[in-house]
């Protein structure tokens, strides 16, 4: 048996090319490397385990853990029911394999059983005949196929946690109980109202679990984005096709047009534009060229290039997002405490209700009193299940996220939407969030007996050990210059005003006019100089050798092209507007005059950005802070919601509560409608299960009867009950598609 990948660093290597092979368990493996082949050797295991791990069976529905919609925290392996609400537990990820749902098929199956055996009993008891035929009919639909909401009615009492199948159970046994009874007693019977109501829960079960299903259709359609395969080039040999699973970071993959990009990755090769649109919500396609990053799962245009993979399996931006929409739809929003409270004292109000009713019919009720007695308390009891007020929060939350996810605004958690609506101050950092975040060389000036390439050569010599979002402008330069750099030590970086390091025997310092005046060296003509170039937006760094001023360099970051806009729908949307930013204030201010932002906080070293944010939080401002950096993590992390630019830093992301993909500011519009289109869906649904409670439990009771002799039948009241419940879920279904 033949191994064409090297089960050491999982390289692509041809047999006849390898640089050696090993027998091991009757199996031949090559490698690319003798490196590689002396540690397989060492421990074959380690490396075997590690190649080939055995992936779980998607279509396995016993081995995925499934969890509550309502009570996430409810968690087991295998589908099953919840204790908490006796709901149907789902799959805690989807997946695009059919996983098939046993739970609706059971329903659906008892569902048609019930609704052929309650049709003639329903017109054997309007006809008020066959009481025996109307018993042996509801028997196994009240028995048989109402079991289930039996079983969970009993489980409900038994955890102490009442729910709509306390009611259910309680409503339909009562009915059923009493005619069995009836039929010896010679009594008026109700076979036909237990088994119709018992037809409709099942009903509305079915429904409810098809219209719960389409709920995951947000993660189904990023799931889809993925392709199955990738075309790997080999270090030798033709290229081939090979499964994702194969792929490793730092194999090189050709991207043919019309193709989607297999993973993650950097451009090598080639060009083309590519449509980020299923991830970014940005309709137009983007050009990528050499060194370009690149997304798996977006769809290559007319172009060809070859991609060096980055991030595969489930470290892809494309997995992420699917894990983190999955996390998020089953968090719990604040505004979903009020229904919990509710819910908590609704059943054994509505019990006592039933109660009442049942004793006021039979005392001054009209006759036959009992009968009266009996079907009004069971049309409370059937009417007043809360299953609409659970559904009406977990339903809209799940839906809304998933629509944001597909518009590149990705929510982390319920909180961050519902606190978003309330957002009244907007706290931005300058680099890569207002501006592009490519910083660019645009002046060098060196004093007398120095070249600029001399400047620009020991500038990136000390920069090049630095992480600082300019140090990348001034590398590029140099290598643009092709400037040879030199070895440096006693490298030393202060934060937020430069570094400083010996470079061929001197001492260098490259920061900021406050690292100078620290050190005590003063600007001279520099200073003038430096205040034109930072009126023109551009961030000033000075270089000094041995403690004396050797010129500067002038760095410009271009605003974002979409970025004056939002600003001015933003204002216009009564948010408040803060500019944060470590540059000087002359700088700070020529970005802000351009982007009409008058609040501005200049010359702000990382740590102070989150107090910042915490003033503003004393003043009552209810802040969301939108950063891209390492340094922005503190701020984001204090802000009411953080907000991170998905073009940023990782740490930056993991910290926010949402993520814009595109990581344009544009995305904080879309986040704002989608909130309030979330909130407003919730209030909804709330309202619609509220409203309908409070209208249907005293008609159920009967107020009516002696003004307009209008009672209200269980059956009716089952009906009401399930098109109370699908009526909340497909209100939220409605946010699917939700302009953004």
């Amino acid at each position: 048996m033949l191994f064409e990948i090297d089960p050491v660093c999982h390289m692509s290597v041809m047999p006849e090319t390898a640089a050696g092979k090993y027998e091991y368990k009757g199996k031949t493996y090559y490698f690319c490397n003798p490196r590689c082949l002396e540690r397989f050797r060492a421990d074959p295991e380690q490396f075997l385990g590690a190649a080939k791990p055995e992936p779980p069976d998607p279509k396995s529905a016993v081995s995925a853990i499934y969890v509550c919609p309502m009570h996430p925290e409810v968690r087991q392996t295998g589908p099953g029911t919840c204790p908490k609400c006796g709901m149907a537990l789902e799959p805690e990820m989807v997946s695009l394999e059919d996983q098939g749902n046993p739970e609706l098929d059971d329903m659906t199956r008892r569902f048609w059983i019930a609704a052929i055996l309650s049709l003639p009993t329903l017109i054997l008891g309007m006809a008020e005949t066959g009481r025996i035929i109307q018993w042996i009919l509801a028997t196994p639909v009240v028995l048989w196929a109402g079991w289930p909401l039996f079983d969970r009615a009993w489980a409900s009492l038994v955890n102490r946690s009442l729910n709509m199948f306390t009611l259910i159970g309680i409503g339909t046994g009562t009915a059923y109980v009493y005619s069995v009874v009836a039929v010896f007693q010679n009594l008026p019977v109700y076979f036909e109202a237990s088994a119709v109501i018992t037809a409709l829960v099942l009903l509305g079960q079915v429904l409810e679990l098809r219209a719960r299903s389409r709920t995951g259709s947000a993660i189904k359609a990023l799931l889809g984005l993925a392709p199955k395969t990738a075309r790997l080039i080999p270090p030798f040999g033709p290229e081939k096709d090979v499964p994702l699973e194969q792929v490793r970071v730092g194999d090189v993959l050709r991207v043919r047009p019309g193709e989607k990009v297999p993973v993650d990755g950097t451009v090598i090769e080639g060009n083309s534009a590519i449509d980020e649109s299923m991830i970014s919500g940005e309709p137009i396609p983007v050009e990528k060229a050499k060194n370009d990053q690149v997304i798996g799962g977006t769809i290559n245009g007319t172009g060809s290039f070859l991609v060096r993979a980055k991030r595969v399996g489930r470290d892809t931006l494309l997995s992420q997002i699917v894990a983190m929409v999955n996390q998020a739809q089953r968090s719990r929003a604040p505004v979903q405490k009020l229904a919990d409270q509710v819910s908590a004292y609704f059943v054994p109000a509505v019990v006592i209700t039933a109660l009442i009713t049942f004793l006021v019919w039979l005392s001054v009720g009209p006759e036959p009193r009992l009968a009266h007695a009996l079907l009004n308390a069971v049309a409370v009891l059937i009417i007043a299940c809360p299953c609409a007020l659970g559904l009406a929060t977990p339903m809209s939350v799940m839906v809304g996220i998933g629509r944001g996810a597909s518009a590149g605004v990705l929510v982390k958690n319920a909180e961050a939407l519902e606190v978003l609506e309330r957002v009244d101050t907007l706290v931005v950092d300058k680099t890569g969030t207002l501006t592009q975040g490519k910083p660019a060389v645009s002046t060098i000036i060196a004093v007398p007996g120095f070249a600029d390439t001399e400047v620009l050569r020991l500038a990136a010599s000390v920069e090049r050990n630095s992480e600082h979002p300019l140090a990348g402008a001034i590398m590029a330069a140099a290598e643009r210059e092709q400037v040879k750099l030199v070895s440096v030590s006693n490298f030393q970086s202060a934060t937020g005003k430069g570094i400083q390091a010996s470079v061929e025997g001197r001492a260098v310092m490259f920061g900021n006019s406050r690292m100078l005046q620290d050190a005590g060296i003063g600007l001279g003509d520099f200073a003038t100089k430096a205040e034109q170039l930072r009126l023109e937006g551009q961030t000033v760094m000075f270089l000094t050798v041995d403690a004396n001023i050797a010129g500067l360099v002038g760095v410009a970051d271009p605003i974002k092209t979409s970025t004056p806009e939002v600003i001015q729908k933003l204002g216009s949307d009564h948010l408040h507007i803060v500019m944060v930013t470590g540059d000087s204030r002359t700088t700070a201010s020529a970005v802000a005059s351009r982007l009409g932002i008058e609040d501005i906080r200049a010359e702000v070293l990382p740590a102070a950005k989150s107090e910042i944010v915490k003033d503003l939080q004393k003043e009552s401002h209810i802040v969301a802070m939108a950063g891209d950096g390492i340094n922005d993590a503190p701020a984001l992390t204090q802000a009411n919601v953080g907000i991170a630019m998905g073009t940023g830093a990782d740490v930056a992301m993991h910290t926010a509560g949402i993520t814009l993909v595109k990581g344009d500011l544009a995305g904080i519009l879309r986040a704002r409608t989608l909130s309030r289109a979330t909130m407003k869906n919730i209030r909804q649904n709330l309202f619609l299960a509220f409203i309908y409670n409070l209208v249907g439990i005293p008609i159920a009771a009967g107020v009516l009867y002696p003004v307009l002799g209008l009672l209200l039948s269980p059956m009716i009241a089952s009906a009401a009950m399930t098109f109370s419940s699908v009526s909340v879920i497909t209100n939220a279904l409605r946010l699917r598609k939700l302009r953004l």
